[in-house]
Protein backbone atom coordinates (compact mmCIF):
# COMPACT_ATOMS: atom_id res chain seq x y z
CA UNK A 1 0.00 0.00 0.00
CA UNK A 2 0.96 3.52 -0.85
CA UNK A 3 -0.03 6.94 0.68
CA UNK A 4 -1.18 9.57 -1.84
CA UNK A 5 -2.51 12.90 -1.17
CA UNK A 6 -5.49 13.83 -2.67
CA UNK A 7 -7.12 17.53 -3.34
CA UNK A 8 -10.61 18.22 -3.73
CA UNK A 9 -12.05 21.38 -5.27
CA UNK A 10 -15.55 22.32 -6.00
CA UNK A 11 -18.67 19.79 -6.27
CA UNK A 12 -16.85 17.07 -5.58
CA UNK A 13 -14.92 18.83 -2.36
CA UNK A 14 -18.83 19.65 -1.20
CA UNK A 15 -19.52 16.14 -1.21
CA UNK A 16 -16.88 14.68 0.89
CA UNK A 17 -16.66 17.87 3.02
CA UNK A 18 -13.14 18.33 2.69
CA UNK A 19 -10.75 20.15 0.48
CA UNK A 20 -7.58 17.52 0.89
CA UNK A 21 -7.72 13.69 1.91
CA UNK A 22 -4.78 11.26 2.54
CA UNK A 23 -5.77 7.68 0.91
CA UNK A 24 -3.86 4.48 0.83
CA UNK A 25 -4.07 2.42 -1.62
CA UNK A 26 -2.69 -0.34 -3.73
CA UNK A 27 1.16 -0.04 -5.24
CA UNK A 28 1.11 1.21 -8.48
CA UNK A 29 -3.21 2.25 -8.80
CA UNK A 30 -4.05 3.79 -11.57
CA UNK A 31 -4.92 7.29 -10.65
CA UNK A 32 -8.04 6.98 -10.89
CA UNK A 33 -8.60 4.51 -8.23
CA UNK A 34 -8.29 7.82 -5.90
CA UNK A 35 -11.89 8.79 -6.70
CA UNK A 36 -12.88 4.94 -6.76
CA UNK A 37 -11.70 5.40 -3.38
CA UNK A 38 -13.27 8.15 -1.99
CA UNK A 39 -16.62 6.89 -3.76
CA UNK A 40 -16.34 3.88 -1.71
CA UNK A 41 -17.60 6.13 1.39
CA UNK A 42 -19.19 8.54 -0.53
CA UNK A 43 -21.52 7.14 -2.95
CA UNK A 44 -22.47 10.49 -4.62
CA UNK A 45 -19.33 10.73 -6.31
CA UNK A 46 -20.19 7.54 -8.12
CA UNK A 47 -21.66 10.04 -11.42
CA UNK A 48 -18.61 12.01 -11.27
CA UNK A 49 -16.35 8.83 -12.49
CA UNK A 50 -16.14 9.83 -16.50
CA UNK A 51 -16.45 13.56 -15.56
CA UNK A 52 -13.64 14.64 -13.78
CA UNK A 53 -9.79 15.14 -14.94
CA UNK A 54 -6.92 14.25 -12.83
CA UNK A 55 -3.08 15.50 -12.10
CA UNK A 56 -0.42 14.29 -10.59
CA UNK A 57 2.07 16.31 -9.09
CA UNK A 58 0.52 19.03 -10.80
CA UNK A 59 0.82 17.50 -14.28
CA UNK A 60 -2.59 16.66 -16.33
CA UNK A 61 -2.64 12.48 -16.32
CA UNK A 62 -4.48 9.81 -18.03
CA UNK A 63 -6.80 7.90 -15.93
CA UNK A 64 -4.68 4.98 -16.00
CA UNK A 65 -1.57 7.00 -14.95
CA UNK A 66 0.20 5.03 -12.02
CA UNK A 67 0.54 6.36 -8.57
CA UNK A 68 3.64 6.18 -6.48
CA UNK A 69 3.92 7.06 -2.87
CA UNK A 70 3.54 10.15 -1.82
CA UNK A 71 1.93 11.48 -4.83
CA UNK A 72 -0.14 14.72 -4.98
CA UNK A 73 -3.40 13.81 -6.92
CA UNK A 74 -5.95 16.40 -7.78
CA UNK A 75 -9.23 15.56 -8.90
CA UNK A 76 -10.70 18.17 -11.15
CA UNK A 77 -14.76 18.27 -12.23
CA UNK A 78 -15.78 20.54 -14.97
CA UNK A 79 -15.65 23.65 -15.01
CA UNK A 80 -18.14 26.14 -16.32
CA UNK A 81 -19.44 29.43 -15.94
CA UNK A 82 -19.59 32.81 -17.99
Amino acid sequence: MITISVKLFAGIKDIVGKDEVELSVADASPVAEALASLAENNPLLRPWKNHVRFAVNKIYVQPDHLLKSRDEVAIIPPVSGG
